[in-house]
């Protein structure tokens, strides 16, 4: 009778413990995060996001987020040249920048549950949704020589997209132009993206949201996007990333 007595005692408090810790989780209804997207089509730092969920019943919430991050071209990767005249650098042969914005709607599922001030909690996320890419044209400076008319003797130095053809002389492109130079004549494309990962978040107090999303994406529009000219280009991209986020439950 003793051993049953304890064995009742046990499952008690065991059912106990999991029933407050599945009431302490849902208490809290919303959660909101932001982070720095890493990836392998962007640079040093890819972009930015955002991401709002919400409690759907245990171990489920849906979100929705957006993410803003530029997508480079693999040859644009130590394709970095700097003008001996001016000293400013440009890439070798880009045509257009490609910044996409990426709203999307997702499910997200605990498979393990951290414990309420320590260790890590391992969620699985599926998301989708449509892509804004918005092709800005690339601006250099380039050097035609000095001027034959009302101003001889004066060099000139032109603002313009890279072009191969009209600008077939490397060495006279004097650097970039700076990226805020063509977002008046930036070309939106509509396109769609899904992405799967997994998210570890290690918050030491249950309302605090620290952790790593690490996944896969995959991102297609209508039609090829040009930005390297003299290579091949596409219309759709891969990659995988990683985002450090940090926020708050309520």
């Amino acid at each position: 009778m003793l051993r049953i007595g304890l064995l009742f005692c046990a499952f008690l408090v065991t059912f106990s413990t999991a029933w407050a810790q599945q009431q302490d989780e849902e208490a809290y209804r919303r959660e909101f995060n932001y982070g720095i997207n890493f990836n392998s089509n962007g640079g040093l730092i890819g972009g930015g996001m955002i991401k709002a969920s919400q409690y759907l019943k245990p171990n489920w919430s849906k979100f929705w987020g957006l993410e803003i991050v530029e997508v480079k071209h693999p040859k644009e990767k130590g394709n970095r040249v700097f003008s001996q005249e001016t000293g400013n650098s440009f890439i070798l042969g880009k045509s257009n920048y490609l910044y996409a914005l990426r709203p999307h709607y997702g499910r997200e599922y605990v498979f393990f549950r951290k414990a309420p001030e320590s260790g890590v909690q391992v969620n699985g996320i599926f998301a989708g949704g449509p892509t804004i890419g918005l092709l800005v044209p690339y601006y250099i400076i380039y050097d035609y020589g000095a001027y034959t008319g009302p101003r001889p003797g004066q060099t000139d130095y032109r603002t313009e997209q890279y072009d191969p053809i009209k600008h077939d002389s490397n060495e006279r492109i004097r650097g970039n132009a700076g990226f805020l130079s063509g977002f008046g004549q930036t070309n939106f494309n509509l396109g769609l993206h899904v992405k799967g990962g997994l998210s570890f978040e290690y918050g030491r107090y249950r309302e605090d949201v620290t952790g790593v999303e690490v996944g896969f994406l995959l991102e297609a529009y209508p039609k090829e996007m040009v930005l390297v000219p003299r290579a091949s280009n596409t219309s759709l991209f891969s990659s995988v990333y990683l985002i450090l986020y940090y926020g708050r439950r309520k």
